[in-house]
This record gives structure tokens, sequence and C-alpha cells, in this order.
């Protein structure tokens, strides 16, 4: 063999071991790497659907106090409708997951969920409505969609899916309530216990992402699909644009 081609392909090969093995060390150094890298990704992908969520017309609306009480008062009863649904929901990723590593994640999740539907009756309640007008309330179907597929998930989906979805959607979600917080209070004189539940989706756990990304994570290693995490994330963030788009209509 000519002794050139023969240090050309042995280059080569040294050049292809060193590409696998930058990620294998990236990954010892890591052990979330995967997931994290997911994560990014996912993010610049979803960034055009998180940008017309932050501009919804009802987030507008309410900061240029030309919301209607009534219309808050619809808000109001969509999102009981919701946190009833996603109550259960978690309860039933307790169910599943609950005996596995980061089995945690799942249950607080559950107990957040029942906080924020007492602090939501807090907020109904300066609005003048009582639980029996919350229940008496018939949701619209288009501000209905993101709890049915997160009952779906609870379901079907493999716990990398669920936390996924939640990782890149609550912060979005928690941006619009945090500017609901403010308006409400600025605009329309609420104080800040009746606007506790927007506040309370606006300021996430600081060891949320992390506790997100081991989930995805374990269950990567446990052999979860890519792509359904990546359909999971997708499909929940329209749902999330459906409810905001929805609750401004009259």
């Amino acid at each position: 063999m000519n002794r050139n081609l023969f240090k050309s392909l042995g280059i080569a090969m040294l050049l292809l071991l060193a590409g696998i093995a930058r990620p294998a060390l990236a990954q010892a150094g890591d052990p979330l790497a995967q997931a994290r890298e997911l994560v990014r990704q996912l993010r610049v992908e979803l960034k055009p659907v998180d940008d017309q969520i932050a501009s919804a017309p009802f987030l507008t609306a309410l900061e240029r106090h030309q919301v209607s009480l009534d219309s808050l008062k619809a808000f109001t009863g969509e999102q009981y409708n919701i946190l009833r649904s996603d109550l259960r929901s978690n309860a039933q990723m307790v169910s599943r997951f609950g005996t596995q590593p980061q089995g945690s994640y799942f249950l607080d999740l559950t107990t957040s969920e029942a906080e924020a539907r007492r602090l939501l009756l807090d907020f109904a309640r300066a609005l003048g409505l009582t639980e029996r007008d919350l229940q008496a309330y018939e949701p619209r179907p288009g501000a209905q969609t993101y709890p049915s597929y997160a009952a779906w998930l609870a379901f079907y989906g493999s716990k990398s899916d669920i936390a996924a979805a939640y990782l890149l959607n609550f912060p979005v979600f928690g941006a619009n309530t945090g500017r609901m917080a403010v308006a409400l209070r600025e605009r329309y004189g609420f104080s800040a216990k009746d606007t506790a539940f927007f506040d309370y989706f606006a300021f996430l756990p600081p060891s949320f992402e992390t506790d997100s990304l081991k989930v995805i994570q374990d269950g990567l290693n446990r052999g979860a699909s890519v792509r359904d995490i990546r359909r999971s994330a997708r499909l929940l963030q329209a749902y999330e644009k459906d409810f905001w788009f929805t609750v401004g209509q009259n």
C-alpha cells in the first residue's frame, strides 16, 4: 500500500475516533447532556409559538384595561376546569411513575396543582364568584384542549414526554400570568392576595428545570423516544396557544 495513502487513512481513523470520543466525554462530564441539548433545540423550535402566545390579544387588552369583568370571570371558569382536570392527570402520573427515580417530581406537580386551585378560588371570590358558580360555568372547547392533552399524556406518554412538555410550557404560561398579575393590580385594583394565583405560576421553583432534565434524561436512558418527546412538547404548546386565543374571544 502507498505509504502516503496509509498515513492519510490513519489520520482519518484518528479523527473519526476523536469525533466519537468527544460526545462520550461530554456525556461523562454532564449526565444530563442529552436532555439539556434536546431541550435547547426544542426552545429554538417552539420560539415562534411562544412569541404568538406572548402576543395574545387577551393580554394586550388586559394591560390596557379593556377586558371586562365578565371576561375575567370566564377566564376563571376556564382555569377552574383546567385545574380540576390537571389535578387528576397529575395523580395518574404519580400512580405510573411515583416509584421510579425522580418519582417525587410528579408528586410535587400534584401538590402544586392543589395549591393553585386554592389560590384560584381566592381570585374567584374577589370577582364575586363562588365555587358553585365555577362549577356551573360551561367551558369552551378551544380553552380545554390543553388539559385534554395533559390527560392523554398522563395515561399514555412517557415520563420524558411529560417532563419535557411541562418544562417548555410552564415558563411561557408563567410569563403570561405574571403579566396578568401586574395588570390586575395596577389597572383593575386587585390586591396581592387576590392575584396570588397568577404570581404562583410566574415564579417557578429554582430547581424545576434541573428536576425536569433529570426526569427527561432518566427516561432517555430507559429508551424513551426523542421523536415522541418533541411531539409532546410541540402539541402541548400548541394547545397553550389555543387557550390564550380562546379566552380573548367575547
